[in-house]
């Protein structure tokens, strides 16, 4: 059996927004053993989790069809904002230092406006009576 590799092309990998994504949370893993204890287990494992879920969500859109599709990157686009939310607060908080937070905002901005890109494209395939229903 051929294992997924690199060099393989696969449907998600094709995606500038899943390669971002996956370079920004391999960020992020560097980031994570360094948190402080108090927070790690709490604020740094919520973040963990929102990136998570973000890949999977941008993963099953790529399989799905017009309005699925647009409900599934819509959430993606959500649970973006609460990860974001989160950094800011472990920021603040000073789990995270003024670099390395800049490093990843900026990576999640630019995937934030993929995402709302990608939005608007599927906005513009769904046929006008679903729209209004939005």
């Amino acid at each position: 059996m051929i294992q997924n590799s690199p060099n393989l092309p696969n449907k998600y990998s094709d995606l500038p927004i899943m390669h971002k994504l996956i370079e920004t949370y391999k960020i992020w893993q560097e980031f994570l053993p360094n948190f402080p204890k108090s927070s790690k287990y709490t604020l740094g494992e919520k973040i963990d989790r929102l990136f998570v879920e973000v890949l999977e969500f941008i993963f099953a859109a790529t399989y799905l069809q017009s309005i699925k599709k647009f409900d599934c990157v819509n959430k993606a686009s959500i649970k973006l904002d609460l990860l974001k939310f989160f950094l800011r607060i472990a920021w603040e908080t000073k789990a995270l230092n003024n670099k390395k937070y800049i490093l990843i905002s900026e990576k999640l901005d630019e995937i934030g406006k993929m995402l709302g890109g990608w939005i608007r494209l599927i906005k513009e395939k769904l046929p006008p009576e679903t729209e209004e229903r939005r």
